[in-house]
């Protein structure tokens, strides 16, 4: 954990660009984001997470063209949203 000066820093220095997200979340999820970390060449967890919601956004912006990404958006929303419990923190 980091001490409070250095967390006082922290925010100093980025409140313009950035904002901590604490996030509580299952092991499972701890084990996805270090494997995603691992073979994406990424620099943590934290990193993980952009990587993550960078990729979503991506098959987002295709899914409005083109019906194929619109597909497996859909079928990655279906399944999450079935196994939700599993994922939630």
């Amino acid at each position: 954990m980091a001490t409070t000066e250095s967390q006082r820093r922290w925010r100093g220095k980025n409140h313009l660009v950035k904002r901590q997200l604490n996030v509580m979340a299952r092991g499972l999820i701890h084990e996805y984001l270090d494997e995603i970390a691992a073979t994406g060449d990424l620099r943590g967890k934290g990193e993980a997470v952009t990587f993550s919601a960078f990729a979503v956004r991506l098959l987002m912006q295709q899914a409005e063209y083109d019906p194929d990404a619109a597909q497996r958006l859909a079928n990655l929303r279906e399944t999450y949203h079935r196994d939700r419990d599993l994922y939630q923190g």
